[in-house]
């Protein structure tokens, strides 16, 4: 069966390398790729913002330059080196990057968004700044991965999965985890940051059910103590130089607030870490 996977793109060197990440992430397998295109038609005449209809010039404009564009991606995806395990269809969509991703997803029952962290000027409030942030907070029906910039693919070295014990895990939140990993052969270290010195046994029955949906991979158990979970997270990465992060965004909970924009931009900016957002599917 074929995976699904969306790749949202600005045209930019750094969405580019999340295309070209994906393409060998997934290299050994099925998979249709999205690429999709949100451009923007609008204007500002005597500070009065315009929207154009479709059909007008400079909405017939946008739409041109987008299909242009994702037509060049799909030559660089050729000379990047076919794979006839692997299709492509394309999409311009006039309206924001968050709901044209989410729209996508709906339309066409998405498994997974790859997406740069850095737009056209590496800031973090352009294209594919800002609004990579929001698909990972508020696209809640599909995991994102997002790929710092400048991150060219090799198979991770291990994959770090913070967890506070304190979730009903289930198979099915952790498919892509499981996959990841499975496809990568990459160890899964799974780091719990706590101040207290013993698991409840509330958490000893969590962990349990968490050893048994990682059952048939290579996996390792970590404690840190005494730190808060943003500087243990961080500490842990770099001192061993793991090649990637997945966890489990659920809100209001324990790790509720490492999805915030500094977190994300520390995550991706300096330790050039990629990021895996999964979901409680229960919030």
């Amino acid at each position: 069966m074929k995976k699904k996977i969306l790749l949202p793109t600005d045209f930019s060197k750094n969405s580019w390398n999340a295309i070209a990440y994906a393409i060998e992430l997934y290299k050994n397998e099925l998979v249709d790729f999205y690429l999709l295109n949100a451009f923007n038609a609008s204007t500002y005449i005597q500070d009065i913002l315009v929207v154009p209809d479709e059909g007008e010039t400079l909405f017939e404009r946008s739409k041109k330059k987008s299909q242009m564009g994702l037509k060049k991606i799909l030559l660089q995806i050729k000379a990047h080196g076919e794979n006839r395990d692997h299709n492509y269809f394309t999409a311009s969509v006039f309206d924001s990057p968050l709901d044209a991703v989410k729209n996508c997803i709906e339309a066409k029952d998405i498994e997974l968004v790859i997406v740069s962290n850095k737009g056209e000027t590496n800031d973090l409030d352009t294209i594919l700044g800002s609004n990579t942030i929001d698909m990972m907070e508020k696209v809640r029906n599909c995991p994102v991965l997002m790929i710092p910039a400048d991150v060219t693919f090799k198979e991770p070295n291990e994959i770090v999965f913070p967890t506070s014990f304190k979730t009903h895990y289930k198979r099915r939140e952790l498919t892509h985890l499981y996959e990841i990993a499975k496809i990568t052969n990459a160890p899964i270290r799974v780091l719990h940051i706590s101040k207290e010195d013993e698991l409840s046994q509330d958490q000893i029955e969590k962990k349990a059910l968490l050893e048994e949906c990682l059952d048939g991979l290579e996996y390792s158990f970590h404690y840190l103590e005494n730190t808060n979970v943003n500087n243990g997270l961080k500490l842990f990465v770099q001192s061993r130089e793991s090649e990637m992060i997945v966890f489990i965004n659920k809100k209001h909970a324990f790790f509720g607030s490492v999805l915030t924009k500094p977190m994300v931009k520390d995550l991706g900016y300096s330790s050039k870490v990629p990021v895996l957002a999964l979901h409680d599917l229960r919030n």
